[in-house]
């Protein structure tokens, strides 16, 4: 099976039952690690909110989830340069926090945003 999105086409890897069996191992795992801590998600659009959301649907702990957005792309080219488009408006100090991301693909840190922190 083909999928197409505007005019790119992918063939499906990994299924839909196998992603939500690994969601619900990890929320299982984030589960008990962050019992009683109440972490703070910070995931990173656009690609991780919808892996955000199906993991955060799966989590029993108290927690809290915020979105910031960071930005390489020009078109479907890395710029190789990291830019903050939304930044974080939520204190850390003294938090357990869990980064959300789809992927990682400068290899190089956003100094602007790692130095608000």
């Amino acid at each position: 099976m083909i999928i197409q999105v505007l005019d790119k086409k992918f063939q499906p890897y990994i299924k839909a039952p196998q992603i939500q069996e690994q969601i619900d191992r990890l929320a299982k795992q984030i589960n008990e690690d962050y019992a009683g801590k109440k972490p703070l998600f910070i995931a990173i659009l656009n690609g991780s909110f919808m892996f955000a959301s199906d993991l955060f649907k799966e989590l029993t702990i108290d927690a809290e989830i915020c979105f910031i957005k960071l930005a390489s792309y020009k078109g479907t080219k890395s710029t190789g340069n990291v830019i903050t488009s939304i930044g974080l408006d939520i204190a850390l100090t003294d938090r357990h926090v869990v980064i959300i991301e789809d992927i990682v693909d400068t290899g190089k840190p956003c100094m602007s945003f790692c130095h608000n922190w």
